[in-house]
């Protein structure tokens, strides 16, 4: 049976379909997951459409995702990709020797893996649209995130601890890896173990991309913002630490330190002269 491309209903797909018609066919799908959320309207703005459906996706717990909903996620997301600015490491010029500065979104940047501050469930953030690292990489990623996540989660069989890392498929991204690490939070004066575990997460990242043969990987502010790290403390154990691997590993990935703000910017600028 051929279904008209306009019938949006949860469990019928059809191909092609236009961007819009994937659209309103995923906020279907993920409104009828949840108790009421087929009586509710879908937005008219196409921003605010795009908006709820990360939303959506955000909050979705880690459940079987049905076969016909991932298939028009995926053409979703690649459609999407297929229209970013994508920066690779060649478009890059190393401030060192391996070690490379770039300002931007991380979710751009094609690499063999990016660094995501995770939490210590690692499952993403479940907070709808926030402004969090986790959260854009989980949105960007696709869903088939998070369930790669609680799959390494339920075999680890409890919190990751701060400072080691795991590795999952970027899926959607344009890396091919997401390496993912639970930086300290910081309450108070940071002390030598708040130091000593930020330079563990570098080093747990580093000695995991070496492991699968990664040859660059790509390191977000860890502990930063959210985490309340001191910027430039957090910079210079991130520079410390990176130099000193490399140093030591001769077959050691090459490093993007990939910063968002202003202010982070000028401080690895002064850490990499």
């Amino acid at each position: 049976m051929v279904l008209s491309p306009r019938d949006h209903s949860p469990g019928k797909v059809v191909f092609p379909m236009t961007q819009e018609e994937r659209l309103r066919f995923l906020l279907q799908a993920l409104l009828a997951e949840r108790p009421g959320g087929q009586d509710l309207a879908i937005p008219r703005r196409p921003g605010d459409r795009r908006r709820l459906l990360r939303a959506l996706m955000n909050t979705r717990p880690p459940n079987p995702i049905p076969p016909e909903v991932l298939a028009v996620q995926d053409a979703f997301l690649q459609a999407e990709l297929a229209e970013k600015n994508i920066t690779r490491l060649a478009d890059l010029t190393p401030r060192q020797p391996g070690r490379y500065l770039w300002q931007g979104d991380i979710t751009t940047l094609a690499v063999d893996a990016i660094v995501n501050a995770a939490n210590r469930q690692l499952l993403g953030c479940f907070v709808p649209c926030h402004g969090c690292i986790d959260n854009a990489i989980h949105s960007a990623a696709g869903m088939e995130l998070r369930q790669a996540c609680a799959q390494l989660m339920a075999r680890q069989g409890h919190e990751e601890p701060t400072g080691q890392a795991k590795l999952t498929p970027g899926y959607h991204l344009p890396c091919r890896y997401v390496l993912h690490t639970v930086g300290p939070i910081i309450t108070g004066p940071v002390t030598r173990r708040d130091q000593a575990l930020l330079a563990s997460c570098y080093r747990a990242c580093l000695a995991l991309a070496e492991a699968h043969g990664l040859a660059s990987v790509a390191f977000c502010c860890i502990s930063t913002g959210e985490f309340h790290f001191p910027n430039d403390l957090a910079a210079q154990i991130a520079v410390d630490t990176v130099s000193a691997w490399q140093r030591d590993h001769p077959q050691a990935p090459a490093v993007v330190f990939n910063v968002f703000k202003d202010e982070d910017r000028a401080l690895y600028e002064a850490l990499l002269r």
